[in-house]
């Protein structure tokens, strides 16, 4: 999508340079989102922490989101669009675009 609006971009594989709690915190602190919605909500979520009576409600702590990224990449929602100021996650798509006009 960015390349298609020849936005100048850099794509970070996650699970090769796993982020961690320095560049999470940067993600938080400019993150229009709240920071639970960082986390991914998918089988491996629901079977590793929903299963074991975790609090959802949790998530709305940075703490927390922190803590799950640090430990289980795999749970970071994705795409995440960072710009100077400003970061959201990309889902649903079309609030991409409005990021750049």
């Amino acid at each position: 999508m960015l390349q298609q609006a020849e936005v100048d971009h850099d794509v970070v594989l996650y699970m090769k340079e796993k982020p961690d709690r320095a560049v999470l915190e940067a993600i938080i602190a400019k993150l229009e989102d709240p920071p639970g919605d960082l986390v991914r909500r998918d089988k491996f979520f629901k079977d590793k922490f929903l299963a074991e009576g975790f609090d959802e409600s949790t998530l709305e702590d940075p703490e927390v989101v922190i803590g799950i990224l640090e430990k289980h990449a795999r749970l970071l929602q994705r795409p995440v669009i960072l710009t100077g100021s400003t970061a959201i996650v990309g889902r649903p798509r079309d609030r991409v675009p409005a990021l750049f006009e």
